[in-house]
């Protein structure tokens, strides 16, 4: 089982130039960077882990000029997004600066996906909170298009565009995997449907290795061999018990958090994790 990272990377954190590096140096073999374009002041939407929102939220770096810092300090780390909010992005654009990182890294893109949680954010960004996920799932579905054809187009609900050209093209063949993120029935029949792989959060491991037969039995219901479905087990509690579970489960991965704090405490941080690789 490979071992990845989730930073919370912010201005104040240790910075992800020398950050990249040292998981790289480590042997770690992913980085897996948040996004949040804002946070709304108003704070309406309750913070699902409870209690106050942490001040990283309102301080994250952008996710895709962080990996592109990232990818020109690493040879090997794979770069990834946790998650990347699709629906507060145009998809073109998107796809242009998905493929530009995976083009300029030589193929090291994850695309991690979710729908997101704060209303507000997503309605500063024109997206009704409701309808989120059938944008989502209208962005998956356009992506690899623009990715893969070179006269691409699209005609749903929510994505509307006439044939266009885009490049580059992704260094990955077909193209980056998606993972989309979430635990519930909807979330897994849309990774059976769209998506290359799962990015459950794991605040109870044995409730995600409960799910991923159902995961199984819907691929196979879409006529998909479930393997062709990584698991990548993500912000997972650092514990013996977890990963020996993790690990006797299909999953590809396990990815731990890396809280923002300054230099000499994330490498002692990223040393206590190493002892898992």
């Amino acid at each position: 089982m490979r071992i990845g990272l989730f930073p919370f990377c912010t201005d104040y954190s240790m910075p992800i130039d020398r950050l990249a590096v040292a998981a790289e140096e480590r042997g770690f073999d992913s980085i897996w960077v948040p996004e949040h374009t804002h946070i709304p002041a108003s704070r309406l939407t309750d913070y699902p882990g409870g209690g106050e929102l942490p001040r990283e939220y309102s301080h994250t770096l952008d996710p895709f000029v962080a990996l592109g810092i990232a990818a020109g300090v690493t040879k090997q780390l794979k770069l990834a997004t946790g998650i990347c909010i699709a629906v507060e992005h145009h998809t073109l654009t998107l796809a242009k600066t998905v493929a530009t990182l995976d083009h300029v890294s030589n193929g090291r893109v994850l695309l991690g996906l979710g729908g997101g949680w704060n209303r507000e954010e997503m309605e500063n960004h024109g997206v009704d909170y409701t309808s989120r996920f059938k944008k989502l799932e209208e962005q998956m579905q356009a992506l690899p298009l623009i990715w893969t054809q070179e006269e691409a187009s699209f005609h749903g609900e929510f994505e509307q565009f006439d044939a266009v050209w885009s490049w580059p093209k992704p260094a990955q063949t077909p193209h980056p995997p998606m993972y989309l993120g979430g635990a519930t029935d909807h979330t897994l029949r849309r990774i059976a449907r769209y998506a290359q792989g799962w990015l459950p959060i794991t605040f109870n491991a044995d409730a995600i290795i409960a799910k991923i037969p159902k995961l199984d039995a819907y691929a196979e219901a879409e006529g998909r061999d479930p393997q062709s479905i990584a698991i990548s087990i993500f912000a997972a509690p650092p514990q013996d018990e977890v990963v020996m579970k993790c690990r006797d489960t299909r999953a590809e991965r396990i990815i731990f958090q890396v809280p923002p704090q300054d230099e000499s405490e994330t490498l002692r941080r990223l040393d206590r994790y190493a002892k898992w690789i």
